[in-house]
């Protein structure tokens, strides 16, 4: 009786959380895709708008052509451009972070797949259990599986603590984690 109660614990925690795992894996390759698409998109906003902006300068400068060169008029509409460049570039670099919160889903999903591969073994070896017998073989058994889960859990551990980089930000390299 305890045998096929464990045995049904144990397929039962393997099946639902081997679903729910792939719904979550699923939303989040979804959520990379809408990122990037959105990041893209800004980007190319911003690259557009400093172009714009840049014409309009560069007409506002022949409009005031005949103006002193030392006008303070002059040196502020260049200091009003200047300004207008660097906050286009900041925000094209903030964008990248992109870069990073990739790299971090991606390491998500690979720690759900490395998850739900745990729990199809809890399936399989918790499958091995005899139905009848002795409570003294099934806790030899269960003390296995747990054995076996551990090592497993260790090893994805160790495989995916990794930090994200990214490189060439105005700001220098950024580590994170």
């Amino acid at each position: 009786m305890l045998g096929s109660q464990v045995k049904r614990l144990l397929t039962g925690v393997s099946d639902h959380g081997r679903q729910h795992l792939l719904e979550v894996e699923t939303d989040l390759v979804q959520t990379a895709f809408l990122l990037g698409e959105a990041v893209e998109k800004l980007g190319s906003s911003f690259f557009a708008l400093h172009a714009a902006v840049s014409s309009q300068q560069l007409e506002v400068e022949v409009l005031l052509s005949g103006f002193d060169a030392g006008d303070p008029r002059m040196e502020r509409l260049r200091a009003l451009r200047d300004e207008i460049a660097q906050h286009t570039n900041e925000a094209v670099t903030g964008l990248q972070f992109q870069d990073l919160t990739s790299q971090l889903l991606a390491r998500t999903v690979q720690r759900i797949i490395g998850l739900r591969g745990v729990l199809s073994s809890l399936a399989v070896e918790g499958g091995e259990l005899p139905v009848e017998g002795q409570e003294d073989e099934i806790v030899t058994m269960l003390n296995d599986i747990n054995k076996n889960l551990d090592v497993q859990s260790s090893g994805l551990k160790d495989l995916l603590r990794k930090a994200v980089h990214q490189k060439d930000m105005d700001s220098g390299d950024i580590e994170m984690f």
